[in-house]
């Protein structure tokens, strides 16, 4: 166990971290010849095994692969940078014991970095950074490494220091062991021990004191030789650093440039030395049978079987599940219980995966990441040996913000496409599926243009079904600014039993500090006017009409109904009537509220030369953003904007034509928020004239 690692590696997009996967497997002989990520021969990275990741150049799902360095094994997920796949990265986190940060010595901090550190510290990795890219021009580390300090607030310190950079850059010394690598062959695999240059001795001297500052703040072992000035040995040096690491109190900058095959293996001795092995990370699941109580795991291969299920495949084969073991020894034909269903499930087959090849196993212990098909199961289940009911904790899932009308392009496609939305839906817990009660259409919602663009292109390919896509369309919220009294009673009589319900109380906006819940219902009745049987169903009748606002049809949030009174009759009430009640009280009071529309806010930053500084933020303020913060990063400008989502349909082809190709920017989720009076104003007459023509 103590030799096992289970790392990811994530970044901002482009900061090259399927070239990094891609040296580490053939450092470690996992791989005999390297490919790149746009591959001039045609084969593209390893774990780029999609065409599509192979065609754009750009990392799509994680890719799981296991290599060994040393005696040490060593489970890699390299995971996607783009925000549209956000979910790939959150669920990768959600499993892994450490991570890697790569960081681009030009770009540094970008938008994306600070996303993925928030992914980090929600699930409390432990990380090292590695600065990537040192042989490009402009390449300057200790610039991104004050980034990471200011920007991502973090206590770190480089444990490298470069020998030249950009084109001049040789080797690295380990401030560590006070010793210089050089790297030599084709692809770099032979390195060198050798003595520093004379030239950089004070430079590394005065970093290597930074480095050991910086631990001792939060080490209190290494604090005791710094202040006492005792000489501190490379190994003491080295327990600090892990110690720190594990900690979650400081993180170890690493460099190199992957593309020209230079500090790859120092990263991973750094892997082995700094980040933790299954056993030096505490996880719990919770016990089903005992109201949800934690439970600490062991992370022992004798313990009883606990394992998550974090990620679902189509295979070749039929459902490919992977599998993180956090206790207990799973084999192949064993018989596994989903604990959150309950069903029991045999292993047909268990196997080790690299990028999309396979590798049979006869079995896995705790610690490992495996993967077993033909078990049919939803991502986030839990598998035991049957003898406890525990379930792991779930992960965070953002709402999708983005939506799109799709039909078969002929009818005698339907089952395939219908296939192919509910395959990606299972897999993907950011695409969701829905139908569009006024108009009967299929509607797809996801994290952004891009992502469901490459669902469309996959149905294309995968299924050969040829698709006909309507605009992409915003997911709005509607919420309530007052509060408003409801006081309905629903009664029928026709012939037999009739339907009698009647409820009072009132709506109003959930306080800011509860808002995260988005909707909750109380009961303050007093007495029995309502037996308490219909409370639920009454409850189910809010959650139905929240669902659809009649401003423009889209779900209500931030909100709480409050029931105060109502009435039953001992013959005609029942659950349906309690429902219907609810339902029709809330349509009855939701326009005195003074309802208002949500739009989704993206933050949005953007990199152009200075002189364009003006016009892209003449563009931003037309597409009624609000600039948040700018900088200069060079010769560049840097600049983050909140601007309405649905303003940002086709920005790319403007910013492009704007900065004559060389501007770029990253877009993510920021929040939900009021849209202005006279947007509202259009919104509802657009949907009204809708409705008149269906």
């Amino acid at each position: 166990m103590e030799k096992i690692r289970n790392i990811g590696i994530s970044a901002h997009i482009d900061s090259g971290k399927t070239t990094l996967t891609e040296r580490v497997l053939f450092y470690t002989g996992r791989i005999h010849e390297i490919h790149e990520v746009r591959g001039k021969d045609g084969v593209g990275a390893k774990m780029d095994s999609m065409d599509l990741e192979r065609e754009k150049g750009i990392t799509i799902q994680s890719a799981a692969t296991y290599c060994t360095w040393g005696p040490n094994q060593i489970n890699i997920i390299d995971t996607p940078g783009h925000v549209d796949f956000t979910i790939e990265v959150e669920r990768a986190l959600r499993v892994l014991d450490g991570a890697v940060l790569v960081l681009c010595s030009v770009g540094g901090v970008q938008s994306q970095s600070i996303t993925v550190d928030r992914q980090m510290r929600r699930y409390s990795v432990p990380r090292v950074a590695f600065i990537n890219k040192l042989d490009r021009s402009g390449a300057d580390p200790w610039k991104v490494i004050d980034q990471v300090r200011r920007k991502l607030k973090h206590n770190c310190a480089a444990i490298q220091y470069p020998i030249g950079l950009e084109d001049q850059l040789q080797g690295l010394v380990d401030l560590v062991q006070n010793r210089a690598f050089f790297f030599h062959g084709v692809h770099g695999e032979k390195v060198t021990e050798a003595d520093m240059p004379n030239d950089i001795v004070p430079a590394v001297a005065e970093k290597r004191r930074e480095l050991i500052e910086a631990i001792s703040e939060v080490d209190e072992e290494l604090a005791d030789l710094f202040l006492n000035d005792h000489p501190i040995t490379p190994d003491e040096l080295a327990g600090a650093v892990r110690r720190a690491t594990l900690s979650l109190q400081f993180i170890p900058v690493f460099m190199g440039s992957a593309f020209k095959n230079k500090g790859v293996q120092l990263l991973l001795d750094g892997v082995v030395s700094y980040l933790p092995c299954p056993l030096e990370v505490s996880n719990h699941a919770l016990d089903q049978n005992k109201q949800e109580e934690k439970v600490n795991l062991s992370g022992s291969p004798d313990g009883t079987l606990v394992a998550l299920a974090f990620k679902l495949e189509e295979g070749r084969f039929g459902q490919l599940t992977y599998l993180r073991i956090y206790e207990g020894t799973i084999r192949r034909g064993d018989l596994i219980v989903n604990s959150t269903t309950g069903r029991k499930v045999k292993v047909p087959r268990l196997v080790r995966m690299h990028a999309d090849d396979m590798e049979d196993i006869q079995e896995a212990h705790a610690g490992e990441i495996v993967a077993v098909f033909g078990v049919e199961c939803s991502s986030g289940d839990t598998f035991t040996d049957g003898s406890v009911r525990y379930t792991m904790t779930s992960m965070n899932v953002p709402e999708p913000v983005m939506s799109l009308a799709i039909a078969p392009a002929s009818k005698d496609v339907g089952p395939q496409f219908s296939k192919a939305l509910n395959r990606f839906q299972k897999e993907d817990p950011t695409f969701r599926v829905s139908l569009d009660p006024d108009s009967g259409q299929t509607i797809i919602s996801g994290m952004g243009e891009l992502h469901l663009d490459i669902y469309v292109e996959r149905i294309r390919r995968e299924y050969k079904v040829e698709a006909v896509v309507g605009k992409p369309q915003v997911n709005f919220r509607e919420t309530i600014t007052q509060r408003a009294e409801f006081d309905y009673l629903h009664r029928k009589q026709s012939g037999g039993q009739g339907q009698y319900g009647r409820v009072m109380g009132y709506i109003e906006p959930l306080p800011e500090e509860e808002a995260e819940k988005k909707f909750q219902f109380e009961n303050m009745m007093i007495g029995q006017a309502v037996p308490s049987q219909f409370i639920q169903a009454i409850e189910k009748g809010f959650i139905e009409a929240k669902n659809s606002g009649s401003l423009i049809g889209h779900p209500v949030e931030n909100l709480r109904v409050v029931l105060t009174d109502g009435a039953s009759h001992a013959v005609d009430s029942s659950e349906l009537a309690f429902k219907l009640a609810a339902l029709y009280a809330f349509r009855q009071c939701y326009m005195a509220a003074r309802p208002a529309i949500l739009e989704p806010i993206m933050l949005v930053e953007l990199k152009a030369p200075i002189e364009f500084q003006g016009s892209i933020i003449g563009d931003i303020n037309r597409r009624k953003g609000i600039i948040v913060g700018s900088d200069q990063d060079g010769d560049d400008a840097v600049v983050q904007a909140h601007v309405p989502l649905n303003n940002m349909f086709g920005y790319s082809t403007g910013l492009r034509s704007m900065t004559q190709g060389k501007g770029e920017f990253t877009m993510e989720y920021f929040q939900h928020a009021a849209v202005p009076q006279d947007v509202q104003s259009q919104l509802v007459k657009e949907y009204s004239s809708k409705r008149a023509t269906v």
